[in-house]
């Protein structure tokens, strides 16, 4: 079963590989695009499929700047990978704080000024100390996802710090957060196992079910009589 944990090691490990995909070209031939568009096109002519193909090189010619236009072009950004980052942070960020706010202990205090010299001096280096441990989850400054995620995971694994112990309310809520966080991330970066099973059906009357994922070309196959088509829209067995 996968756990808290393993949701969020996913997303602190992946979080550069999403910084790298924003600007990336996009996949075409990822999970159920490009096969889509074969099996859409199963019951055409040779020369229809050209006319699709054409199509869809006007269309991705339509979304590239025109060549009169001044200056370097910028690189192209995959929205839905910078809506995932953005999402993820902002949920990650937010629990953090959520739960800081109930387990983090406020540090410890100075000594007062009535104290012995010493005994203060060895108070206030242990206060000052206290409240710059690595360990406490900060309200300002570092909150990035990746940050978040590691935190919260040092939470739920009882790590030792400045904090009391994590509420089991609190930990359902982490569990719910990391779960989904993990989710968005797997899918824009097509890491995740997915299977679909189309509404069209093959000729034979089978159902198509649709294989794809973990950086695998999509590939789909009839139920009814085993033929199996490519994200390419290459039949391989028929």
């Amino acid at each position: 079963m996968t756990t808290t944990a393993t949701h969020l090691r996913t997303i602190a490990l992946h979080w550069q590989d999403l910084r790298e995909a924003v600007g990336a070209p996009a996949q075409h031939g990822a999970f159920g695009l490009g096969l889509r568009g074969y099996l859409a096109a199963l019951d055409q002519t040779d020369a229809d499929r050209l006319e699709y193909d054409r199509h869809q090189a006007a269309h991705l010619r339509s979304l590239e700047r025109s060549s009169d236009q001044i200056g370097e072009r910028p690189a192209p950004v995959r929205l839905h990978i910078l809506d995932t980052m953005r999402a993820v942070e902002t949920a990650l960020v937010e629990t953090a704080d959520q739960t800081a706010a109930v387990v983090q202990r406020s540090p410890m205090t100075y000594a007062p000024r009535g104290w012995p010299t010493a005994d203060r001096a060895r108070r206030d280096v242990l206060a000052r100390a206290d409240a710059l441990d690595p360990r406490r989850w900060r309200y300002a400054g570092r909150r990035t996802a990746p940050y978040a995620a590691l935190w919260l995971l040092a939470r739920v694994a009882r790590a030792a710090g400045p904090f009391t112990a994590l509420p089991e309310r609190e930990e359902r809520h982490i569990g719910c957060v990391a779960a989904g966080a993990a989710a968005r991330v797997e899918r824009a970066l097509d890491i995740a196992v997915q299977r679909r099973t189309l509404e069209q059906r093959h000729d034979c009357g089978g159902a198509i079910d649709v294989h794809g994922g973990e950086g695998r070309a999509p590939l789909a196959h009839c139920t009814g009589c085993g033929q199996i088509w490519t994200g390419q829209g290459t039949a391989v067995l028929g």
